[in-house]
């Protein structure tokens, strides 16, 4: 059986080793093995719960899985990419209770968290992350390593390019584009299409 690892000990990555352990895989095709975290004291306040291993010079193995337990797309990007390379296996995680319908891609290393909805023709990128009760309606679209937060609202036609970054419940109406490296503030309304590199916040939402 494989070990898996939860890249990132922080908020986010302690509520991935949570929802890991409601998964049916859990005992069956892997088992929890800790955190890799270059701030191997991230648990103490915690109870220390969980082995924590530093991430800088680790080695992927045969025996090991990975789930993404991070949250920013740089962050996620910069620490995950060198395991890549060196050939780290890296699981797709779909939450028992998150509803997946028909034709929906999910690439590798993505997550979707409790809640989470999407519902029929849709494209989802390697490392992209749907935070808990987001939902993405019919025919759009999530570039890699994009991050949905909390009860964002992702309608149908829709194309989120890559390494966004929505604020919890941030909406996006149908048929807009958001480009690469956007920013999505918490509560934006987005109405109109998003440039690439731009910070947009509010109702409706505006580039700061």
């Amino acid at each position: 059986m494989k070990k898996l690892l939860i890249v990132g000990a922080g908020g986010f990555g302690r509520e991935m080793y949570a929802w890991a352990a409601q998964h049916p895989d859990c005992g069956q095709v892997w088992t929890l093995a800790g955190f890799l975290d270059d701030n191997v004291e991230a648990l103490k306040p915690f109870g220390s719960f969980a082995p924590v291993l530093p991430a800088a010079g680790h080695h992927p193995s045969n025996e090991n899985v990975y789930l993404c337990g991070l949250g920013l797309p740089p962050v996620k990007e910069k620490v995950i990419g060198p395991l890549l390379k060196a050939g780290a296996e890296f699981i797709t995680f779909v939450h028992p209770t998150a509803l997946v319908g028909a034709r929906v891609s999910l690439g590798q290393g993505v997550v979707l968290c409790p809640g989470a909805i999407l519902s029929a023709d849709i494209t989802v990128g390697d490392f992209a992350m749907v935070n808990l009760n987001s939902t993405i309606g019919h025919d759009a679209s999530l570039g890699a390593w994009t991050t949905l937060s909390a009860q964002c609202d992702i309608t149908g036609h829709v194309k989120v390019a890559d390494r966004v970054f929505m604020g919890s419940r941030a909406t996006i109406i149908p048929g807009k584009t958001v480009g690469s490296r956007a920013i999505l503030g918490a509560g934006a309304v987005v109405i109109s299409d998003v440039p690439a590199n731009v910070t947009v916040v509010g109702n409706p939402a505006r580039i700061l």
